[in-house]
């Protein structure tokens, strides 16, 4: 199974708002075993989106969007989407009544035009009601192809996206990914010439070629970050994998180990 994000709205190209959503979403799909080869990020245009649809689905099973799902003219997400698929947009009764309540809740009690927008979905979809907006989450599926439409602020995209999981993402895979960080000493506290990636990465030699669990180094201002990560049936299964790597990594680096500890962000 190969996902691939696209992340939908002018305001992420023009840097007004850090892309967040990707970054949570990109560590919940390693956790669950499931690969994820590029991101996306696209403005609020229908004809753009649908470009960018296109290519997506030609080299990724399961598309996950976020953001274009709120009630304006500029909300073009699910329209993009329904027509890719060749589905057209159909009043949900039960997604009205949801908007209604909480516009309610909030103090206002006629529910405008663009308001209404967010009861239509695309027909034969999956609609996921949001516990904290009003844009629901949407799964559409064709074939071996799956797009997942989730709404753009942060709160609620996690909020979606954990039923998105109930519902179908976890059923697509059958392993997980488990991580196991370790943090070599700073600056402060060894010679820069034995700190830096470069010999750090010397030191392992052939164990940054193993295939699973995989062997990666990253340089932090504070020092270097070594990650080695394990595929397996299940969390178990997949920290056997990565214990004796670790063993032999300790081993090699000696006194040069500041913490070890399993990746959980």
């Amino acid at each position: 199974m190969v996902a691939e994000i696209i992340c939908v709205g002018t305001e992420l190209l023009l840097g007004n708002i850090v892309n967040t959503n990707a970054q949570y979403i990109s560590k919940e799909m390693a956790r669950r075993g499931i690969d994820l080869f590029y991101h996306t990020v696209v403005g609020d245009n229908k004809d753009r989106v649908k470009e960018v649809l296109e290519v997506a689905l030609k080299r990724s099973d399961m598309i996950i969007m976020t953001g274009g799902l709120g009630p304006t003219k500029d909300d073009l997400t699910k329209e993009a989407a329904a027509s890719f698929f060749g589905k057209k947009l159909v009043f949900d009764q039960r997604q009205y009544d949801h908007v209604k309540e909480k516009l309610e809740s909030y103090g206002i009690y006629e529910m405008a035009d663009s308001q209404k927008k967010q009861a239509m979905v695309p027909e034969d979809s999956i609609v996921i009601t949001n516990p904290v907006g009003l844009a629901p989450g949407l799964i559409m599926a064709q074939g071996e192809k799956a797009i997942i439409m989730l709404p753009g602020p942060p709160k609620e995209m996690k909020a979606v996206f954990a039923e998105c999981c109930s519902l179908f993402i976890n059923k697509l895979s059958n392993q997980v990914f488990v991580s196991i960080n370790i943090k070599i000493k700073g600056p402060d506290e060894m010679p820069l010439g034995e700190i830096g990636e470069g010999p750090v990465a010397d030191q392992l030699g052939d164990l940054l070629d193993s295939a699973n669990p995989t062997v990666a180094t990253y340089a932090k201002e504070d020092g270097v970050l070594i990650r080695v990560t394990a595929s397996g049936a299940d969390r178990e299964q997949a920290l056997v994998a990565i214990k004796p790597v670790v063993t032999r990594i300790a081993e090699i680096l000696k006194n040069k180990i500041a913490w070890v500890k399993e990746d959980t962000d």
